[in-house]
């Protein structure tokens, strides 16, 4: 699933090789489960022949700014993302909509299974969803003193609060967990719990792994081999991490949790 990681992938992408540029055609699938509060033929008129001024990410959510509002927003959902290509042979499947730029350079946004959304806001930053939005895992941590009195009105256990997006924006299930277990600290313990040193260590962590799968383009064959991540999937009873500590499966805030009791207190 798309995170926070990908989510920023995209913005560079679209940073690279969109900003600064005219968009001189638009192909829309149409889809009215993707395209939220509008169509993709409404898309596509008023995007064709607008110059894009800047890519904008919070959390999952992309947007481009362009010369003219309304702006395209994108949440990739479970399974979209951003691509690009030369020729329009080249067209990837399950695409719904595609860029032309006046470099002939095309970007398309995909969608497997259709939980991504594609809107126009006249100001994505302080519209729904976004504006919903907490601090962004990767930009936009606050210093200790001030997480701490966030989650001291938290009593949900702390795995559901990371996965908040009204909180945490951008964090996932893998993330949330590899933070647990990089901290020390057990997904059951009430986020309103953790001591001042605790919520530096889940601060601290939470920034340099969101950074690390940032900086490795969400390459998780990159990520460090010490990672809960390579070792976490799939209910197997006999998982174990790099240092031979028994990963336990448990469904916590609703999500499938991995975490090892010997090291999370």
């Amino acid at each position: 699933m798309p995170e926070l990681p990908e989510a920023e992938a995209a913005r560079r992408l679209a940073q690279r090789v969109l900003v600064g540029r005219r968009i001189v055609a638009v192909s829309a699938n149409h889809d009215p489960i993707v395209f939220s509060g509008t169509s993709a033929r409404r898309v596509a008129a008023w995007l064709r022949g607008r110059r894009v001024v800047a890519a904008r990410r919070k959390g999952k959510h992309n947007w481009l700014e362009l010369d003219r509002r309304p702006w395209p927003a994108f949440h990739f959902g479970m399974s979209g993302g951003l691509h690009l290509y030369r020729r329009s042979e080249d067209r990837p499947r399950f695409w719904k909509l595609e860029l032309v730029t006046d470099e002939g350079r095309r970007v398309a946004m995909t969608d497997v299974r259709r939980f991504g959304r594609i809107r126009l806001l006249h100001d994505p930053a302080r519209e729904p969803p976004i504006s919903l939005l907490g601090f962004d895992a990767l930009d936009g941590l606050p210093l200790a003193a001030e997480l701490q009195a966030v989650l001291k009105r938290r009593q949900a256990p702390l795995k559901a609060v990371l996965l908040d997006q009204s909180v945490f924006a951008g964090v996932g299930n893998w993330i949330a967990d590899e933070v647990l277990y990089q901290a020390a600290l057990s997904p059951h313990r009430p986020a309103a719990s953790l001591t001042r040193g605790e919520v530096s260590r889940l601060r601290q962590r939470l920034h340099a792994i969101v950074r690390r799968a940032v900086d490795v383009q969400g390459d998780s064959d990159r990520f460090p081999p010490a990672w809960l991540f390579h070792h976490r999937w799939g209910r197997n009873a006999e998982a174990q991490t790099a240092r031979a500590e028994r990963i336990v499966h448990e469904t916590i805030g609703g999500r499938t949790t991995a975490w090892v009791p010997t090291r999370q207190r």
